[in-house]
C-alpha cells in the first residue's frame, strides 16, 4: 500500500468536501447548524478512508506488515492510515472552522 498516494487522494477528496460545506454555509443562519458542519466533515473523513481503501482493495482491519515482525504491537491498516492522514484532516477542519466562525 502506498500511504503517500492514499494520503494525497484523501486530501484531494477532503478539499472538495470542505468546499461543498463552505458553499452550504451561505444557506444556514443558525449558529448551531453551522458548527454541525464540522461533525459532517468528520464523518466524510471516515467515509472517504473506507471508500478509498475499498477502491484500492485494502482491508482496513488487516494487520499492517512491519519490517520488525517481532514487534508485539501489530497495527491495522486503518490505524496506520488514521495516523498518517490525521494532519490532513486537522488542517482542513481548522480551515473549515475558520470559515464557519468568520461568518458570525
Amino acid at each position: 500500500m502506498d500511504i503517500d498516494g492514499f494520503r494525497a487522494e484523501l486530501e484531494t477528496r477532503l478539499l472538495i468536501e470542505k468546499e461543498y460545506l463552505i458553499q452550504e454555509l451561505s444557506s444556514i443562519d443558525n449558529d448551531k447548524e453551522k458548527l454541525e458542519l464540522l461533525g459532517r466533515f468528520n464523518e466524510k473523513y471516515k467515509e472517504l478512508i473506507k471508500r478509498i481503501a475499498n477502491e484500492d482493495g485494502i482491508d482496513l482491519s488487516a494487520s499492517y506488515p512491519t519490517e520488525n515482525s517481532s514487534n508485539s504491537e501489530n497495527l491495522s491498516y486503518e490505524q496506520i492510515i488514521l495516523g498518517k492522514t490525521m494532519s490532513v484532516y486537522d488542517k482542513l477542519a481548522d480551515e473549515l472552522y475558520e470559515k464557519l466562525t468568520s461568518k458570525y
